[in-house]
């Protein structure tokens, strides 16, 4: 019996990393002779930069950064296994989770700390890079990093603009002669699962601006201010960062990577799994085993856990998730390999319970899910394939 567990985090309970292990033993408890691969895994946001460097047997390298208010804070970047490829992680410069509730505020912050990153692996050498986008406080177009790497960006005086997506609005001209010239010789994969615009209802302020503390007032100004800064960009690049694909990612620094840098989007999961090298353990699998904290009608939109089930459909393994709650209208997901939706919460309890005893429950929910499946499986094709 060969089972691959490839969860992303339980965002604020585990780590793709303790996800993965707290699976493995559920397993074992049931199957203690069974084959587990365990492939931690990340959507381009949060746990991506962990995920890659484990998986490539890499190692990280910490710098002193400008977090998304100002303040300095230690963030660090990967080294791939390869020693040639570096991963950049927004959120470990320009992160929600650098920042308490009551500190949330989307005019102010900046993501100047994650251009201090990629100046710094440009310092160090790298011309290769995988930049995971999410999990960003920030709602500055990525004014920010495209100042910490020297893009000059004046007000009407001839002032560098401030931090933030209030600064965006005063905005006279941009000036890239000062730009970074090594970044043109690099090359920019960017892990991200946002297609949105830059602007509009459909776009970064609109649809990611609440999470970041925006009211309706604050998101009619950044939404304006985000177009201000597009028609400023577009005449020095002659790029339309507007309606373009994207480039809302991350309160829209995904379009500064597209009108600034040699760059390339690719779906997040899809990343990681590349680099995991996935597809050469699914050879001989019986069973993949996936899921995160949430699992609803929205995963079916290039989440973690699509995206190792479609990978392993391919290769005609079947899929099972496991998830701190499961939502409405998942059944999508069934047209993708996976074979059943499982939350791991046992009992009536609080949010808090859950969260805190997670660890336990994942556990305790991947050995009921694997006896039943196997259960089911020797019957089905007759005969006790697995006994235990």
């Amino acid at each position: 019996m060969k089972i691959i567990v490839a969860p992303d985090s339980f965002k604020g309970s585990l780590s793709a990393v303790e996800a993965a292990n707290a699976i493995d033993k559920g397993i074992k408890k049931a199957f203690p002779d069974a084959e587990t691969v365990l492939i931690p895994v990340a959507d381009g946001g949060e746990g991506t930069l962990e995920t890659l460097v484990t998986a490539t047997e890499g190692e990280m390298k910490h710098v002193i950064v400008t977090d998304p208010l100002g303040n300095k804070v230690e963030a660090g970047y990967g080294i791939l296994g390869d020693k040639k490829t570096c991963v950049i992680e927004m959120a470990a410069a320009s992160g929600l989770t650098l920042l308490s509730e009551e500190e949330l505020s989307p005019l102010a912050a900046t993501t100047y700390g994650t251009g201090q990153l990629i100046k710094q692996a440009l310092d160090d050498g790298f011309t290769s890079f995988v930049v995971g986008l999410g999990g960003s406080a920030t709602n500055d177009g990525g004014a920010g990093m495209l100042q910490a790497l020297g893009l000059r960006i004046l007000d009407a005086e001839g002032k560098e603009i401030g931090y933030g997506g209030d600064a965006l609005g005063k905005i006279a001209s941009i000036e890239i002669d000062s730009f970074d010239p090594r970044i043109k010789d690099c090359q920019f994969l960017i892990a991200s699962d946002v297609e949105n615009p830059l602007i509009g209802l459909n776009g970064a302020s609109h649809i990611f601006g609440p999470q970041k503390g925006a009211t309706p007032e604050m998101i009619e100004q950044l939404d304006q201010n985000l177009a201000h800064f597009a028609d400023q960009v577009a005449k020095v690049t002659g790029i339309k960062l507007h309606d373009m694909p994207g480039a809302g990612a991350a309160g829209g620094i995904g379009g500064a990577f597209q009108a600034f840098f040699p760059c390339e989007l690719e779906r997040g999961i899809d990343v990681v799994l590349e680099y995991s090298n996935i597809n050469q353990f699914l050879t001989g699998t019986d069973l993949v085993i996936t899921g995160e904290g949430k699992v609803d009608g929205q995963t079916a939109s290039g989440k973690t856990p699509l995206g190792v089930a479609q990978t392993a459909q391919r290769q005609g393994v079947p899929t099972i998730i496991l998830a701190g709650s499961a939502g409405d209208d998942t059944a999508v997901l069934h047209d993708f390999g996976v074979v059943s939706i499982h939350s791991i919460v046992n009992k009536p309890m609080t949010l808090e319970e859950s969260m805190r005893n997670a660890s336990i429950l994942l556990e305790l929910s991947a050995e009921q899910v694997v006896r039943s499946y196997f259960y089911a499986f020797n019957h089905i094709k007759g005969g006790a394939i697995y006994e235990n």
